[in-house]
């Protein structure tokens, strides 16, 4: 018996074995497979002796299903446009801080709701009269490479930002610790004195209070801030990409243009930059390292700028998401099945016509006024927005703090602009100085621009010069005091939801937004600082409402319209959550959340 039923198991095994190698021919070419096995078969009932026989077992061979490959979000993020610069401590435009956002972070993130969470800090703690904030990193953190990521890390960002040789555009944004400015605006002196005091403003230490001596230096959690003035929002502001920590060794290897190849980017953000095609596209995977969990997706961004092709592109499913622009509005909404893929939901910015203060004819605030005044905001909604917008007199837009609901300054009235213009240093229409609308060279923005330059006709008269330009270059002149046009649109999106953003961070003397237009009042300086430092909170929205007042009774600008978030989205993605600040692409707050459901794929 004990021979019977080891024969029997021999006879198992030597199947077993047999179709293993069965099953590890599957990969073959497509044929039929036979394959003979000699076996042991077990003594029947009412037989005598085993028997030995040859099996001959044929098979159909399995067809090799392939690895399902990566799910990739295919993004046509705001504009389209490609980015002027990716650098942490130097970029401003939506654009850019969208590709920012996904590689880097700093020490809190804003979450779904817009409130001020932890991300490389996981605690910080003012004093009492809020001129000094301690952040406490994480332990442990990594950027994508495995190399640690320490306190000494983000205080190098904040030096870079700070100092004047990397001239950021967000760079004011920093003044309230202690030295910074002198070193930013002072002269030789006073910037070397600054620069001396950021020794004491910002300390990069490790655990039991002691300075930092190296990158490597993983007990280096704490990055102590100490404040010129109270500065109670500054957590908030840690939340920016002034903050991202990039790091240095790489930003010198790459030099001027570092930021332009994925190769130095080697951030501790929610993504890997793997590969950047300037003007095609940018191809994002999940950090392994990253603390706060693997994204679902690739994301791929491409740099379509011709809303049409876009457009299109969406219909052909070559894009999961697009800005719905608002010349196809009327035809997505028509759409049985599109008109569900349209996701309209308020929007965080606002957009103005920007006069240069130091070319003629806007150096005269009569004249800004008039041009100001003989914009119908209604007209352009309708007419050139197709609703997908809110015109507005007022810089801060509806639903964040410091919105001014009753405002009436600078409303559509012709008869109003040309007294403007009877009243001006130039005293007639005719006296004007030759004037050009610059803007970002698309088929669709040259007839957004058309009408606007008409209906100036209408009111006034003349003819004024369009000046098209290739968009790209449009972002990079406007930047400069020296290349901003004499007149063109551009938009503020809040960074975070608070009137020292849209006032104090855009508007103050110095600051790289007011400058490029050479705006400057002294009045409002002195208001906006008063705000700043003001603890209680009543008062400090009272001193915002009155620099608002002020701010608009100055006229830097056409105050135009506030925005709507508009997308189009597949069905087949999930997961996104919204907020007012979505300018780039709906679900940036938090990409960990988005997935892509391949079973509602075609």
């Amino acid at each position: 018996m004990m021979t019977s039923k080891k024969r029997s198991w021999i006879s198992i095994i030597g199947i077993l074995i047999v179709l293993s190698m069965i099953l590890g021919a599957c990969a073959q070419p497509e044929q039929e497979v036979q394959t003979v096995i000699e076996t042991v078969v077990v003594k029947e009932p009412g037989e005598e002796t085993v028997r030995v026989e040859t099996v001959v077992v044929t098979v159909e061979p399995e067809i090799a299903t392939p690895e399902p490959g990566p799910k990739v979000l295919r993004i046509n993020p705001g504009t389209g446009t490609y980015p002027d610069i990716i650098d942490p401590q130097k970029s401003s435009f939506v654009g850019e801080i969208a590709h920012l956002k996904l590689m880097y972070e700093g020490l809190t993130r804003l979450n779904p709701n817009l409130e001020t969470v932890p991300a490389a800090a996981e605690t910080w703690e003012y004093n009492e009269d809020a001129t000094e904030l301690i952040f406490t990193l994480r332990e442990g953190l990594k950027y994508y490479d495995g190399s640690p990521l320490n306190a000494l890390r983000f205080r190098y960002s904040l030096l870079r930002t700070i100092d004047p040789a990397t001239a950021g555009e967000y760079a004011g944004i920093t003044d309230e610790i202690y030295g910074a400015s002198e070193w930013r605006l002072g002269e030789e002196e006073e910037s070397e004195q600054g620069l001396a005091m950021l020794e004491e403003g910002i300390q990069a230490l490790d655990l039991d209070g002691q300075p930092c001596t190296d990158y490597e230096q993983e007990e280096c959690r704490v990055l102590k801030l100490k404040f010129a003035r109270p500065a109670p929002y500054f957590h908030t502001v840690m939340s920016l990409w002034v903050v991202y920590p990039a790091k240095e060794e790489l930003i010198a290897e790459g030099g001027d243009n570092w930021w332009n190849s994925s190769k130095y980017h080697v951030g501790n953000g929610p993504y890997i930059l793997t590969s950047l095609e300037p003007f095609v596209r940018g191809y994002f995977v999940p950090n392994p390292y990253y603390w706060g969990g693997q994204g679902a997706v690739d994301i791929e961004f491409s740099y379509i700028t011709d809303t049409a092709i876009a457009y299109q592109a969406y219909l052909n499913d070559e894009f999961d998401i697009i800005a719905l622009a608002a010349e196809d509005y009327e035809t997505v909404m028509a759409d049985e099945v599109l008109s569900k893929e349209a996701m309209i939901y308020p929007g965080s910015c606002s957009f103005v016509v920007n006069f240069h203060h130091l070319k003629e004819p806007f150096t005269d605030p009569k004249v800004r006024a008039a041009f100001a005044t003989a914009v119908d905001r209604e007209a352009w909604v309708r007419d050139v927005l197709h609703g997908l917008g809110a015109p507005t007199l007022t810089w801060i837009p509806p639903g964040f703090p410091g919105y001014q609901e009753n405002e009436t300054r600078w409303g559509y009235d012709p008869e109003a602009a040309r007294e403007l213009i009877a009243e001006s240093s130039y005293g007639s229409i005719e006296n004007l100085p030759p004037i050009v609308d610059t803007f970002g060279d698309t088929p669709r923005n040259r007839v957004r621009n058309e009408w606007l330059v008409a209906k100036w006709n209408d009111v006034f008269g003349i003819d004024i010069e369009l000046n098209p330009v290739e968009p790209t270059t449009y972002t990079a002149i406007s930047k400069d005091q020296e290349t901003a046009p004499q007149m063109f649109i551009m938009g503020w999106c809040a960074d975070y939801p608070d009137p020292q953003n849209w006032l104090s961070v855009y508007w103050t003397t110095g600051s790289w937004f007011a400058d490029r237009i050479a705006y400057s009042n002294p009045d409002l300086d002195v208001i906006l600082l008063d705000a700043d430092t003001e603890v209680d909170p009543v008062e400090r929205m009272a001193l915002y409402k009155q620099a608002q007042d002020m701010l608009i009774d100055s006229v830097p600008g056409a105050f135009m319209w506030n925005d709507v978030n508009n997308f189009l989205v597949k069905p087949w993605v999930v997961g996104i959550s919204t907020t007012p600040q979505d300018a780039d692409w709906p679900g940036s707050i938090d990409p960990l959340l988005v997935d892509i459901d391949t079973s509602m794929m075609p």
